[in-house]
């Protein structure tokens, strides 16, 4: 599973042809999400609040180029990395 981005302690993964819909996962310190990118909401899992408050400011400043990754992962190629947030 390719880490697309790393802040702050979260790691930002996809998963190898994974099912819909679009989504990535968030991993910080034992906990996971899994997160709709079109939607931007947890469909699975949780992390605590401000990671997840982190997350999401992260995610909805690069939707677009998660959503090119998730194409790319989904045709089983290496998505490109995506700038941590700032």
């Amino acid at each position: 599973m390719p880490t697309v981005s790393s802040f702050y302690g979260i790691l930002i993964q996809l998963f190898w042809q994974d099912h819909a819909p679009p989504h990535f996962h968030a991993l910080y310190s034992g906990d996971e999400a899994v997160i709709d990118i079109q939607g931007l909401q947890v469909i699975a899992g949780k992390l605590p609040a401000r990671a997840l408050a982190l997350v999401m400011e992260w995610a909805k400043a690069h939707q677009t180029e998660l959503m090119e990754d998730w194409e790319l992962c989904s045709r089983n190629q290496k998505p490109k990395k995506i700038p941590p947030l700032a």
